[in-house]
C-alpha cells in the first residue's frame, strides 16, 4: 500500500483552531507519524536500547499505518503527518539551526566530530534533514572531515552519530494538547529525549502553530503524553511511574492551575514496569463517563487529588480510590468501567497488546487493535462502536491507537453530555 494520506488530507492548513478538552470529544484534527527509515535502523542489537520488543517489518507497518490514518480520515479527521509539519517548520532558517542544534552532542563526539556533523547538517536542504534529525545517521555516512577524530576511530561505521527515532510513532507521549494550549513533554528515556526537540521545533515554527501557547515545556519534570488523560473540561489524570515522575505531575498541576486550564488534577500512582509503562496503558476513556480498564488495576488504582489552594499554594489530598476520584472531579455519579478481556488470562494477554489503549473518534466510537478480540467483543456489547485496525508490526514498540495519536483538535461534548 502506499502512502495515500496526503492525497486524502491535502496540505497542513490552518482552517482548524487547536484546542482538546476532553478524550472524547468529537476529534478534528489528530497529528500522526507515519513509520519509516528510523524503523530500518533497528537491529537486534539496538532494538532493547531503542525501546522496541522486537524487529518490525517495516513495510508492513507502514500499511497499518496508512490503513489507521484511513480509518480516522474516512470519519472526517485532519489527518497532519509529523513529517510533512516538521519539514515545513525546517524552511525557516532560525529552525533549521535550531535542527542543527538538536542533533550534534558535542559531550559524546568532541570537538573535532562535531564541528564537521554541524557542518554538514548545516548544509542539507530542510527535507533531507527532516530525515536524518529522524532517522539518524552511521559514522560511515557522515563525510569525512580534515584532522583526525579517536571517537570516529574507536566506533564501527554502522554506529549511530546522530541516532534514529523509531518512537516517533507514538506522537501522543512527545506532546499533548491540554485546551489551547500544547504541553512538550519532558521524555523520560535518553532513547526519546530528542523527539521533543524535534517537536519544539514544528510547534514553534510551522505557522499553524507557532502563535500557540505552552501549558508544559520539555526542559521541565519528566512528564510524558501517555500519562496525561483528560478525563472531563478542567480534569485531567496523570499517570506516576516509569515515565512521568511526581515531581512531574506536580509541577504539570501548577502550570494547568496557572492558565487557568484544569480546577483537578488526579495524580495516579501505576506499576513501574514495561507492561504498564503509561496511565493508557492501564485505561483509556471510550465515553464521555467511562473507561476500558485492566481488570487487575480497577480495585488498587488510587488517586492523590490536587487543586490550587486560596493562597496560590498547591493543596493535595487522599490517597482515595482511583474511580470515586475521578467520578467527583468528574462531577458524576460514577465512572462505568469495561474490563478488559473475559478472564485473568485473556486480560493480561489483552492489556499487553494494548486492549486499554483506545482512541475515542467521538463518544462511544473508538479504534482498537484487532487482536483483542475479546476486549473489543465487550465493547461493542455495550454500545461502543469498534473501529478495528490491525497492528501486528505497529505494536511490536509497545502502543496502541491512542499511543499513535496526538489529538489536535476537538469539538467539546455535546450538550446531551
Amino acid at each position: 500500500m502506499t502512502n495515500t494520506v496526503n492525497t486524502i488530507t491535502g496540505p497542513v492548513t490552518d482552517t482548524i483552531t487547536p484546542g482538546v478538552d476532553s478524550e472524547v470529544g468529537p476529534l478534528r484534527s489528530v497529528l500522526l507519524h507515519r513509520p519509516g527509515g528510523e524503523l530500518t535502523r533497528l537491529t537486534p542489537r539496538n532494538n532493547d536500547q531503542l525501546l522496541f520488543d522486537s524487529i518490525p517489518w517495516v513495510g508492513r507497518a507502514q500499511e497499518e499505518h496508512d490503513a489507521f490514518a484511513e480509518v480516522l480520515a474516512g470519519r472526517g479527521v485532519e489527518v497532519l503527518l509529523l513529517a510533512d509539519v516538521l519539514g515545513e517548520a525546517l524552511s525557516d532558517p532560525r529552525a533549521h539551526a535550531a535542527g542543527v542544534h538538536a542533533a550534534v552532542d558535542e559531550r559524546r563526539l568532541g570537538t573535532e566530530l562535531a564541528d564537521a556533523l554541524r557542518s554538514h547538517l548545516s548544509g542539507l536542504d530542510a527535507d533531507t534533514l527532516r530525515e536524518t534529525l529522524m532517522s539518524g545517521m552511521t559514522f560511515e555516512e557522515l563525510p569525512a572531515s580534515e584532522g583526525a577524530s579517536l571517537v570516529r576511530r574507536m566506533h564501527h561505521a554502522h554506529d549511530f552519530v546522530v541516532d534514529p527515532l523509531p518512537n516517533l510513532l507514538f506522537t501522543r507521549d512527545s506532546s499533548a494538547w491540554i485546551g489551547d494550549r500544547v504541553a512538550i513533554s519532558s521524555l523520560a528515556m535518553p532513547a526519546r529525549r530528542r523527539e521533543t526537540e524535534l517537536l519544539d521545533i514544528a510547534y514553534a515554527y510551522h505557522p499553524r502553530f507557532r502563535a500557540a501557547s505552552r501549558a508544559y515545556g520539555a526542559h521541565s519534570a519528566p512528564v510524558e503524553g501517555g500519562d496525561v488523560l483528560l478525563l472531563a473540561p478542567g480534569v485531567l489524570a496523570v499517570g506516576v511511574g516509569e515515565r512521568t515522575t511526581a515531581a512531574g505531575a506536580e509541577s504539570l498541576a501548577r502550570s494547568v492551575f496557572a492558565d487557568g486550564l484544569a480546577h483537578t488534577v488526579l495524580a495516579v500512582p501505576i506499576a513501574q514496569n514495561r507492561a504498564t509503562m503509561h496511565l493508557d496503558t492501564v485505561c483509556t476513556m471510550i465515553g464521555p463517563d467511562a473507561v476500558v480498564m485492566y481488570p487487575l488495576a480497577r480495585d488498587s488504582l488510587v488517586a492523590y487529588p490536587m487543586r490550587p489552594g486560596d493562597d496560590g499554594t498547591l493543596r493535595v489530598d487522599g490517597p482515595s480510590p482511583f474511580l470515586d476520584a475521578a467520578a467527583e472531579a468528574m462531577g458524576i455519579d460514577r465512572l462505568h468501567v469495561i474490563d478488559t478481556g473475559l478472564d485473568p488470562v485473556t486480560a493480561e494477554r489483552e492489556q499487553w497488546d494494548d486492549g486499554n489503549n483506545t482512541l475515542a473518534l467521538a463518544p462511544d466510537v473508538v479504534v482498537g487493535y484487532e487482536r483483542n478480540v475479546e476486549t473489543n467483543a465487550r465493547l461493542e456489547e455495550a454500545g461502543i462502536e469498534v473501529l478495528a485496525i490491525a497492528g501486528s508490526e505497529l505494536g511490536s514498540g509497545r502502543g496502541g491507537p491512542r499511543c499513535m495519536s496526538c489529538p489536535i483538535a476537538r469539538d467539546p461534548l455535546p450538550a446531551t453530555h
